[in-house]
């Protein structure tokens, strides 16, 4: 007997076909390690077919089940696309704009476009969530959200992007530090020269530590990390009381107002980065995304259409 789709394994299937792992997917989703394994066996049975090899290591998609976690992953966001617009209209709204946003996006020119997007479109709702870029965009590709917006130095190759924010590097040095003079015209520094034996890190393997990582090991340096930090308020009150230089995101700055910190953007070209809007490919254009991203180009409002 066929028993039909089931949107709770389908979730299932593409957790596990992203981590795994079913001790991963369980705490993502939520369940049970036996109740993941229990549906994946019993859908494998329905199917006639093994969708996942179990190996040592984790549990890796076999060719069928790669196939059949684009498939789910394709009525997955039809299925959530259309949930979303069926909320809309059951609340007489236009539509509704789901937006992943990471923790330095929401530091910079975000909340503002966020807020004047909210006061154009009234009818519209917004729902916002905070996360890491590497959920974040999971959530988009499985159409959880609509917009995903985060740093570019991750694989969008899937998506639509376009520019959101400079996010270039920034060093910053206390005002006694010696290096503190370069910075305080604000031009343009040269990572080679930085003092990198002593610095305050920021949140290891992590985005920003990945680049200055790999900037140090091309010029045959290491980076002398004293204390580290997990916030950049925090790196920036490391940085003023005198435990080194320390590296920033532009959307960040404003965490500088009031300090007795120097800065200047790095000159390198791997340091300017941007933050990026990553959108779905899609054949049928969303309205309230099309809105959104004009609204962020151009600061100017365009109707909202249905």
């Amino acid at each position: 007997m066929n028993q039909g789709f089931d949107a709770v394994t389908a979730q299932l299937v593409l957790a596990l076909a992203r981590d795994g792992s079913i001790g991963r997917t369980a705490a993502r989703e939520n369940i049970a390690p036996s109740a993941v394994s229990r549906r994946i066996s019993e859908l494998e049975a329905r199917l006639g077919i093994a969708l996942f090899e179990r190996l040592p290591q984790g549990m890796v998609p076999t060719a069928a089940g790669r196939i059949y976690a684009a498939g789910c992953r394709r009525i997955m966001r039809r299925i959530l696309d259309l949930d979303a617009e069926m909320q809309a209209i059951s609340q007489g709204r236009s539509g509704i704009l789901r937006i992943a946003a990471t923790t330095s996006a929401l530091s910079g020119r975000a909340p503002e476009v966020l807020a004047e997007f909210a006061r154009l479109h009234p009818d519209i709702r917004l729902e916002l969530e905070e996360m890491p870029a590497v959920t974040n965009l999971a959530a988009l590709e499985d159409a959880r959200v609509d917009i995903a917006i985060l740093p570019d130095n991750h694989d969008m190759s899937a998506f639509d992007t376009e520019p959101f924010d400079d996010d270039r590097v920034y060093v910053i040095a206390p005002s006694d530090h010696a290096l503190a003079p370069a910075l305080v015209a604000s031009r343009p520094v040269a990572f080679c020269d930085m003092p990198l034996e002593e610095m305050v890190g920021f949140h290891e393997h992590g985005a920003l530590d990945r680049l200055l990582t790999e900037a140090a090991r091309k010029l045959g340096r290491q980076l002398g990390t004293r204390i580290r930090a997990e916030s950049f308020s925090a790196l920036v009150r490391l940085v003023e009381a005198g435990f080194g230089i320390g590296f920033v995101r532009a959307t960040a700055l404003h965490l500088l107002a009031g300090t007795d910190v120097a800065a200047a953007p790095l000159s390198d070209a791997w340091a300017r980065r941007f933050q990026l809007i990553a959108c779905r490919r899609a054949s049928q254009p969303n309205p309230s995304v099309e809105a959104f991203r004009e609204l962020a180009r151009h600061g100017a409002p365009v109707p909202v259409t249905t």
